[in-house]
C-alpha cells in the first residue's frame, strides 16, 4: 500500500513538472509583463510537433531535438510578440484574452491540417524508458529525468531574473517603463527576450511532455486552465510560487484519477478554490 501511493506521488511529481515548464513562460508574460498570453499553450503544443518531426524526419536523437526546440519557439515567440502581439499589449486585458483566444483557435485548426485530429506518438529512447527499483518503489527514468530538467531550470530562471544585469532591467521595466526607458533600458527589446524566453520554455515543455501529456490539436484548449491555475497559485511572476503550484496541481490530479477517479475534477477546482480564498494574491504573488 506505502509503496503505491509512493508510485503515484512520485507520478504526480513528474506530471506537474512538465505543467511547471510549460507554464513558467505565461508566469513570465503574465506576472512580468502584465500580458494575458492564453494562446501559451499553442506554443507547448508545436513544440511538442516540431520536436516528433525532427526526430521522425530529421533523425535528430531525442536530446539533441529539446534544444533545437527551444530556439525555434523562442524565435517564433520573438517574432510574433515583434508583428502581433505588441499591438495589443497595452490594450484592455477583455481585448488581450479575445485576441490570444483567437490565436489558439487558430493554432488547432493549422495542426489539425498539417498533423490530423489523432494523438501522436513518440518512441522514447533506452536510456530514458526503463525503471529504477529503489525497495519495493518502482521509479521510471524518464520520470526522473523530468524532475531533474525542473529543478535545473527552476534554478537558472531564478538566477536570471533575480541576479543578472537582465534580470534587473526586466524588473524596472514591469515596474515603470518610462523611467526605465528614460534612464537608458531598452525596454521593448527587454520585452521581446522574455517573451521569447517564456515561448521557448512552453515548446520545450510541449516536447517533454509529450509521453505524459499526450498531444493532439485540442492540446491548447485541453491544458489552458491547467497552466492559470499554476501561474495564478504560484502567484504572477513568481518562478518558485509556479514550480511549487505546478508540481501540487501534478500530485492533486494523479492522486485523484487514482484514488476518486470520479472527482479528480473537483478536488483540482476545489483545491484552487479553497487556497485563493485564503491567499487571493497566490504563494509568492505581489498585492498589486
Amino acid at each position: 500500500m506505502v509503496a503505491a501511493l509512493l508510485s503515484v506521488l512520485f507520478d504526480g511529481v513528474a506530471y506537474g513538472s512538465v505543467l511547471f515548464v510549460i507554464s513558467v513562460g505565461m508566469s513570465v508574460t503574465m506576472g512580468l509583463m502584465n500580458f494575458i498570453n492564453l494562446a501559451h499553450g499553442a506554443f507547448a503544443m508545436f513544440g511538442g510537433y516540431l520536436a516528433i518531426a525532427l526526430m521522425t524526419r530529421g533523425g535528430l536523437p531525442f536530446a539533441a531535438a529539446l534544444p533545437v526546440v527551444l530556439v525555434v519557439l523562442g524565435a517564433a515567440g520573438a517574432v510574433l510578440e515583434r508583428l502581433l502581439y505588441r499591438r495589443v499589449a497595452r490594450t484592455r486585458p477583455l481585448d488581450q484574452v479575445l485576441f490570444t483566444i483567437g490565436l489558439s483557435y487558430i493554432a488547432t485548426a493549422a495542426a489539425t491540417y498539417a498533423w490530423g485530429p489523432s494523438q501522436q506518438r513518440v518512441a522514447l529512447p533506452a536510456a530514458l524508458a526503463g525503471q529504477l527499483h529503489l525497495g519495493a518503489v518502482d521509479l521510471g527514468v524518464y520520470r526522473l529525468f523530468l524532475i531533474a530538467v525542473v529543478i535545473a531550470i527552476t534554478a537558472a530562471l531564478h538566477a536570471v531574473v533575480r541576479r543578472t544585469r537582465f534580470g534587473a532591467q526586466l524588473r524596472a521595466s514591469v515596474d515603470h517603463p518610462q523611467a526605465a526607458a528614460g534612464v537608458g533600458i531598452p525596454v521593448d527589446r527587454v520585452f521581446t527576450a522574455s517573451f521569447a524566453l517564456g515561448s521557448g520554455l512552453a515548446g520545450l515543455g510541449g516536447a517533454l511532455g509529450i509521453d505524459v501529456l499526450g498531444l493532439d490539436p485540442n492540446f491548447p484548449f485541453k491544458y489552458m486552465v491547467y497552466f492559470l491555475i499554476v501561474v495564478v497559485v504560484g502567484g504572477e511572476g513568481s518562478i518558485l510560487g509556479s514550480a511549487v503550484a505546478a508540481i501540487a496541481l501534478g500530485v492533486i490530479d494523479v492522486v485523484g484519477k487514482y484514488y476518486v477517479p470520479g472527482a479528480g475534477s473537483l478536488l483540482i477546482y476545489g483545491s484552487m478554490v479553497g487556497f485563493l480564498l485564503v491567499v487571493p494574491h497566490g504563494l509568492f504573488g505581489v498585492r498589486r
